[in-house]
């Protein structure tokens, strides 16, 4: 996988990236209905432009704790219409290269080094599987794999990047 674009954003202190292909737009926190039944990892319902949009937490479904309040949602194109993803900062528009490791991560495709950090790519109909209806999904302080900033070394000697504590 070489040259791909990607829009890259922060959750919390760690880089993620989707191909630029399943972004949809890039909105600045919106106006949220919460909705009182739903999983944890769903921050509640916003309107974009007459659509109505989940808006999910970006963090805890990746088992990384919050980021409420989101500053900016990444809006995606899924297999369920479109998902809002919460995340901390601007998201930006890449290129990534070659990748420097894998992740065991579940809905990601590998890690990229972009700026001499690991960005993690997300595949987005594998992570968001569920999203909406299942409740079971990490809970904060429970990690499904080291942060990416603690993957640097490992992402650049190739090696895959394994399930554990990230501290």
């Amino acid at each position: 996988m070489t040259d791909l674009h990607a829009v890259l954003f922060p959750v919390g202190v760690d880089l993620y990236a989707v191909p630029i292909e399943r972004i949809e737009e890039v909105v600045v926190a919106p106006t949220l209905t919460r909705l009182v039944t739903a999983p944890s990892h769903v921050l509640g319902l916003f309107n974009l432009r007459g659509q109505i949009v989940p808006l999910i937490d970006a963090a805890s479904l990746l088992g990384l704790g919050s980021v409420e309040p989101a500053a900016f949602v990444v809006v995606l194109q899924s297999r369920q219409g479109l998902i809002g993803l919460a995340v901390t900062d601007l998201p930006e528009r890449v290129i990534l290269g070659a990748p420097v490791g894998t992740s065991e991560l579940a809905g990601t495709v590998g890690c990229f080094l972009v700026r001499n950090r690991v960005a993690v790519l997300l595949e987005p109909d594998s992570l968001l599987a569920g999203a909406l209806l299942d409740g079971e999904r990490p809970r904060s302080g429970q990690r499904a794999a080291r942060r990416p900033s603690a993957q640097l070394d490992s992402a650049r000697t190739g090696d895959t990047v394994a399930r554990g504590s990230a501290r």
